[in-house]
C-alpha cells in the first residue's frame, strides 16, 4: 500500500496501528520531525551559532520533547508546566527559555528558581525584575507592529497586540535597564503563526536589529517564528531555503558590525511537528440529507479544534477504501454543537466503519484537546523505526473523574 504524504508509514501500517489501539488516534511520525529540524538547520548553515527551540505548547507529550533533546533542540516553553515537562524530558535549564503572556511574577519567580532562560513581554513586569532580580539574566520581547499570521488569533505582533513591548517604547526599556541595571543578554520578537512572506521575517529582524545596537551585553537575537506549512497537496509554505539565505546573511553582517558573536535563536513548533502527524477516526454514520451527505466520526472538535477555531484545512482521505469511487462528503463530529472537518470532501466512497485520516495533526491538536461533553481524550502512538510505539494511553473515565472529591448533600 503507499506511503502517506511523504511520511514513512502505509495506510496499511495506519490501519493496523488502529487495529491495535482504536481510534481516535493520534500518529506522529519520527523521521518526519527529523528531516523538518534538519531542513531547518541546513538553512541556516552559514550561521556560526544557531540554536532552535522547539515550541512545545505544539506537541507536549514526553516523549516527543525527548526526541528533540535528543536531536540537539533546546525548548521554548510559555507556562511554568511546560518548562517543568521540558525538565523532566531531560532538557538543561539553560536550554530551556520562558516567554510566559500575562502570568503572575510569581510564576516568573519560579522559572527563576528553576534556572532557565526568561523572556519579559511588558515594562511593569520589566521593572520589578530589574529591581528584584537585576544580576539575573533576561531577555525581552518586543512588538514589531507588523500584522502578520494566517489568521486573528495567531497573528501576535500588531499594534494592539497582548503580546511583548511595543518597539516604540525603546527608549522606556532603555531607561528601566538603565535605572534597575538590569542584565539584558537577549533580545525577541514574533510576529504570529503561518507567514508565508519572507520579507515580513526580513522586516522585523530590521527592527530587532535596529533595537540590538543600543544593548551592548546581548548574547542571543531570537526571530521567533511562524514558519508556514503546506495544508493540501503543493499548497504554499514558507521558502526555508530562501529564509535563511537572506537572513543568514543579514544577521552575520549584523554581527560583524555589532563586534561580538552573537547566537541566532529560533523557535519552530508547527513546522517541525505539524506535518508528521495524522488523525485517524472510525465512521459510525452516513447520513443522507436533502442536499449533503454527512459522514460522522468517533470525534469531534474536543480532540481537533483547528478547523472550528482557526477554520484549518485538514485534508482527509479515506484509507479503508482506497479504490471505492469518489464522492462528496461533509465531514461532521458528535459533539453537540456544530462540528465540522471538512464540507464537500471528495473522497473515496464512505462506508459507516471505514476510518478516515485527518493530516498534519502533529501541531496544536492533541495538545488544544479536552474532555467536552465528558469525552475521552484519545491515545497517541509514534511510529519510530518501522515501529509504532504507544506514548500516551486512551483516557478512561477514572481519568476524568480523578480530581473531583464528592460531597454528602
Amino acid at each position: 500500500m503507499k506511503h502517506i504524504k511523504d511520511l514513512s508509514f502505509t495506510s496499511e501500517d495506519l490501519l493496523n496501528i488502529a487495529e491495535e489501539y482504536g481510534t481516535p488516534l493520534y500518529v506522529y511520525d519520527a523521521e518526519k520531525m527529523k528531516i523538518q529540524y534538519n531542513k531547518l538547520n541546513d538553512a541556516f548553515s552559514k550561521v556560526k551559532k544557531l540554536k532552535l527551540n522547539y515550541a512545545c505548547k505544539a506537541n507536549t507529550n514526553l516523549n516527543i520533547l525527548r526526541l528533540f533533546r535528543a536531536m540537539g533542540s533546546g525548548l521554548d516553553t510559555v507556562s511554568i508546566q511546560e518548562v517543568e515537562l521540558g525538565l523532566k524530558a531531560g532538557f538543561m535549564p539553560e536550554d530551556i527559555i520562558f516567554t510566559p503572556n500575562g502570568v503572575s511574577f510569581e510564576e516568573i519567580r519560579e522559572a527563576v528558581k528553576l534556572g532557565v532562560k526568561i523572556n519579559i513581554d511588558n515594562i511593569s513586569f520589566l521593572e520589578q525584575f530589574g529591581q528584584e532580580l537585576p544580576n539575573y539574566p533576561v531577555c525581552i520581547r518586543l512588538n514589531p507592529h507588523i500584522m502578520a499570521g494566517g489568521n486573528n488569533n495567531i497573528s501576535v505582533g500588531h499594534i494592539d497586540s497582548k503580546f511583548g513591548i511595543s518597539i516604540y517604547q525603546l527608549p522606556h526599556i532603555l531607561r528601566v535597564i538603565e535605572n534597575t541595571k538590569l542584565k539584558v543578554n537577549g533580545i525577541h520578537m514574533h510576529t504570529g503563526s503561518d507567514i508565508l512572506d519572507v520579507d515580513v521575517f526580513l522586516r522585523g529582524a530590521e527592527l530587532l536589529f535596529d533595537a540590538a545596537k543600543g544593548l551592548k551585553d546581548l548574547e542571543y537575537l531570537d526571530f521567533g517564528s511562524g514558519f508556514k506549512v503546506a495544508y493540501k497537496e503543493g499548497g504554499a509554505e514558507t521558502d526555508i531555503e530562501y529564509l535563511g539565505e537572506k537572513l543568514g546573511e543579514r544577521f552575520n553582517e549584523f554581527i560583524t558590525n555589532y563586534g561580538k558573536e552573537l547566537e541566532l535563536m529560533f523557535e519552530p513548533g508547527k513546522f517541525l511537528v505539524s506535518e508528521s502527524g495524522v488523525f485517524l477516526a472510525n465512521v459510525n454514520v452516513i447520513k443522507q440529507t436533502t442536499s449533503t451527505v454527512f459522514a460522522g466520526i468517533n470525534s469531534g472538535f474536543n480532540h481537533l479544534i483547528r478547523p472550528m477555531f482557526y477554520q484549518a484545512h485538514h485534508e482527509i482521505e479515506n484509507i479503508s477504501n482506497p479504490e471505492g469511487r469518489s464522492r462528496y462528503y461533509t465531514v461532521v463530529g458528535y459533539i453537540c454543537e456544530t462540528d465540522t472537518f471538512g464540507s464537500n470532501r471528495k473522497l473515496n466512497e464512505v462506508r459507516e466503519g471505514d476510518i478516515l485520516c485527518f493530516y498534519n495533526s502533529g501541531a496544536y491538536c492533541f495538545s488544544m484537546s479536552s474532555n467536552y461533553n465528558s469525552r475521552l481524550k484519545p491515545a497517541e502512538v509514534l511510529w519510530i523505526n518501522g515501529e509504532a510505539k504507544l506514548i500516551r494511553e486512551r483516557e478512561n473515565l477514572d481519568d476524568i473523574l480523578k480530581t473531583t472529591k464528592i460531597i454528602d448533600f
